[in-house]
């Protein structure tokens, strides 16, 4: 029809219960388990039916139900329960006199995914499930954050098989009057919009908000009428696949996300980049930066990498985004005159040292030049990401590439099973989900009852089994299988036997295949009449990645296989809802990715914090969290250059720990009770992941190492007319014009070797600094131990001293060394910027005997 108006109505609401309006549009309720069945109880069928969505539940819901439920004194009790903690949790007031961020002051977290709730379809998987836990946390904490995302019309795909097992797509439009988002308004109450210049002409954007506890989150929408529709489509679908669309994306959410925190009044401290999606933004805050204090470029270049985290996720250079200079060239030439460079000298910013000017722009590259605080999300995907980061900084060690690790974390009360939350509350507080816990409070798990765990993870069970069979029959329905199907889909899985869950993005490197590799061995399992096995399988693949969608096929058809087809399901189109019970109810997590391209993989903390058992190959945060004590590793954490040999190994490896020790754990029951070893390591698994895996330990970690320096440094960098930072462009511009000329003659030792532990021998060099004078550089020698001839393995740095000034710019250096292990040793000598890590580690300000 033409001339279409369309409008929406909503339910009138009894004044007795006006709050629910209020809780439905702040996600807080999202991870509050009585703010959760307060909604339920009000019609469960219809709850289940919306989705466990609140606004949409209440279109559902007649008038005459709202007033009497109004009238229902249980309900108005436990929603006054509800009220009195969203109060005390999310309006009252936060004094932040005390803190390096002031009243004021705000951390800006821009992600171009986040995972807060499956109502929600913001995300696409692992990195906005953390973006959303990442809030949380923070809004727990109190802690002064926003968030910067997109908007998106269509969102992420939805799964479903053809009657092949084949991965289709679909993208269901998302109706945005269900959401809790309201249009953002400036401090004077006016709604804002944005704009960002793009080669086919101006981009417009709405900026929405939605409230996640304390923190709002801010979304830019381009589907507006004074758009033409090719720029209608940006913010159509999570990560498009045309790349021009790409682009446009990350410019909108970066350069335009910064100039909506700036029309908003709310000019960030600190800026965190959740991957290089968001490097944009670094470019957009120079700008601001140089506007608003009246400072050059090379002045703002000190300021804003100084005060800018950026956050890795991808263990694999191929994962990184990489666009044509000549696509990403006429959205930054706008940029030109508000920074006084070329734009060819901006997108330099982003391409390789020593790269020509129509190289590709590594989002990558752009994101660690455009931040001093640079960070894996694991311990060993921080040596991975210092790795793939050597050809920036080519001439220094890689042990000393400054990219250190955050290890990611999961939110406790998003991912606990109510009964787990419920045996919480008894043995360790009613506000055990509020504050970081001690070693001393989690060890109280040990006081739980056996039988009592084991009671409530056997409900967590039942219930995953009663959501797959009806998610099964759904998915059996929609292709209209013959009845017998239908039938099997009903009765699939049993309660009682020892679960396995695979759930993950299905992509090469994660294997789902392993498992498969023997059938018969693995069909013995599956049927055997004493120790059965049955496994859950679950994940999407990208829409373009076929060897991924041919993984999932193989599954799809060896469970229809009739000898196992009761025991093995795939379940389709995996997401927050389908997830959470996967977490709670299995009993094996197992995960086997070719190590090292796991960056972390959060999923296995979610089943641990509930008791599931990790089953997995020692990669990502797995190698922080094993202990024999809580779950299995496959292999030592070999690295293999032989894909086949590898899988190869590693699936042998994972049949025997299963047979010989998974399933014999399981079932070592005796007079029907529970597994006393299964549920002692149970326990074990819920404390190493509550202490060590938790978002707020994450967070903490980030406000501790990161946001908290970031603050002080901004105010010591912009006091006096910003004459800190003015003073260390004007630094970085005499070293940069001096630095050629430093040179290094051998050093020498005062004594001959060889020597024994214990001795101590000096080492002098003269060094030629020129005009440069010694309090302005580091003079070092590094060593350590000899790899081979010619080859030094890992080694340390020790600050030489001035021995003595022998005029016109040479200067004799001398330090003194202990011989404290033994074995062969190397040593040279090198100069590097005296300063912080933004001036020590500036690529190219290094010299080497």
């Amino acid at each position: 029809m033409s001339h279409l108006q369309t409008f929406q109505i909503y339910p009138d609401i009894p004044e007795s219960l006006s709050f629910l309006e209020d809780l439905s549009r702040n996600l807080w309720w999202c991870w509050q388990r009585d703010a959760i069945e307060l909604f339920r109880r009000i019609n469960p069928q219809v709850w289940r039916q919306s989705g466990g969505n609140p606004i949409a539940a209440g279109t559902y819901i007649s008038q005459e139900y709202f007033e009497n439920v109004a009238k229902d004194d249980s309900f108005l009790a436990h929603q006054q329960r509800v009220k009195e903690s969203f109060e005390s949790q999310v309006l009252a007031p936060v004094d932040r006199s005390g803190y390096p961020f002031g009243e004021h002051g705000t951390i800006a977290y821009f992600s171009m995914e986040f995972g807060i709730h499956e109502s929600i379809p913001l995300f696409a998987g692992g990195l906005g499930i953390l973006a959303g836990d990442h809030l949380k946390a923070a809004s727990d904490m109190s802690l002064p954050l926003v968030g910067m995302g997109l908007l998106y019309r269509d969102g992420y795909f939805r799964q479903f098989l053809d009657p092949e097992g084949w991965q289709q797509e679909e993208y269901p439009t998302t109706n945005i009057h269900y959401l809790p988002i309201n249009k953002a308004r400036d401090q004077a109450g006016n709604k804002i919009s944005v704009s960002v210049s793009g080669p086919d002409g101006d981009i417009h954007a709405a900026v929405w908000q939605l409230r996640v506890g304390r923190i709002p989150l801010y979304l830019l929408d381009t589907n507006l009428p004074e758009n033409p529709p090719q720029i209608r489509e940006i913010t159509a679908r999570l990560y498009a696949g045309d790349e021009k669309l790409r682009v446009a994306q990350e410019i909108l959410l970066g350069i335009g996300g910064m100039r909506a925190l700036y029309l908003l009044g709310i000019p960030p401290m600190i800026c965190h980049m959740n991957e290089g999606h968001s490097s944009f933004a670094a470019l957009e805050r120079l700008a601001q930066m140089i506007s608003t204090y009246n400072i050059d470029l090379k002045t703002a270049m000190e300021i804003v990498p100084r005060t800018t985290v950026f956050t890795t996720h991808t263990p694999v250079p191929a994962g990184h985004d990489v666009f044509p200079a000549d696509l990403v060239r006429p959205f930054l030439k706008p940029l030109e005159g508000r920074l006084g460079v070329s734009v060819d000298e901006i997108l330099s910013w982003g391409q390789e040292p020593g790269a020509g000017k129509d190289s590709p722009v590594s989002m990558f590259v752009l994101g660690l030049h455009m931040a001093q605080y640079r960070n894996g999300v694991s311990e060993l995907h921080g040596k991975v990401a210092r790795r793939m980061s050597f050809h920036v900084w080519p001439e220094i060690r890689e042990e000393e590439i400054p990219i250190t690790h955050v290890t990611n974390g999961v939110h406790v009360s998003s991912w606990i099973s109510q009964e787990n939350a419920l045996l919480f509350e008894r043995f360790l507080g009613p506000k055990w989900h509020r504050y970081p816990l001690t070693s001393d409070i989690v060890n109280r798990i040990d006081e739980i009852y056996d039988e009592e765990l084991w009671r409530a993870h056997q409900m967590c069970q039942s219930r995953l089994i009663r959501t797959c069979r009806m998610l099964m029959l759904k998915q059996y329905a929609r292709r209209n299988a013959p009845r017998a199907m239908m039938e099997d889909a009903e009765t699939v899985l049993e309660q009682g036997i020892l679960t396995i869950v695979f759930a993950r993005r299905f992509a090469t490197y994660k294997r789902a295949h392993l498992l498969l590799s023997e059938p018969e061995r693995l069909e013995a399992m599956i049927r055997s009449k004493t120790h059965p096995v049955q496994i859950i399988f679950a994940g999407k693949a990208h829409p373009k990645d076929h060897q991924g969608k041919d993984l999932i096929k193989n599954i799809v058809q060896f469970a229809r296989k009739l000898e196992v087809r009761h025991r093995v399901a795939f379940v389709e189109d995996y997401d927050i809802h389908l997830a959470r019970h996967l977490v709670q109810g299995a009993d094996v997590w197992l995960n086997t990715p070719r190590r090292p391209h796991e960056a972390c993989g959060t999923s296995g903390m979610k089943a641990a914090i509930n008791g599931v058992l990790n089953l997995s190959i020692l990669d990502g945060w797995w190698c922080e969290g094993y202990s024999s004590e809580s779950g299995w590793r496959i292999g030592n954490g070999e690295e293999y250059d032989d894909h086949a040999y590898q899988d190869a190994v590693e699936s042998r490896a994972l049949y025997n720990i299963l047979e010989n020790e998974v399933i014999p754990c399981f079932y070592e029951k005796k007079g029907g009770n529970a597994p006393t070893q299964w549920v002692k390591m149970m326990k074990s698994s819920m404390k190493m992941a509550i202490i060590n895996f938790s978002s707020h330990r994450m967070v903490a970690d980030y406000e501790r190492q990161f946001y908290i320096p970031a603050a002080e440094r901004l105010k010591t960098l912009l006091e006096n007319d910003a004459a800190e930072a003015r003073a260390l462009a004007a630094q970085r511009r005499r070293l940069r014009s001096l630095w050629p000329h430093i040179h290094i003659n051998p050093p020498t030792k005062d004594k001959h070797g060889p020597f024994r532990v214990g001795n101590l021998f000096n080492v002098r060099a003269e060094v030629y600094l020129g005009e440069l004078l010694p309090h302005e550089v580091l003079v070092e020698i590094y060593y350590g131990i000899m790899k081979s001839i010619d080859e030094m393995g890992s080694g340390s740095a020790r600050e030489m001293n001035v021995k003595e000034d022998r005029g016109n710019g040479n200067y004799l250096y001398e330090c003194t060394i202990n011989c404290e292990l033994s074995g062969r040793y190397g040593f040279t000598v090198r100069v590097i910027p005296r300063g912080d890590d933004r001036i020590r580690f500036a690529p190219g300000l290094i010299t080497w005997t």
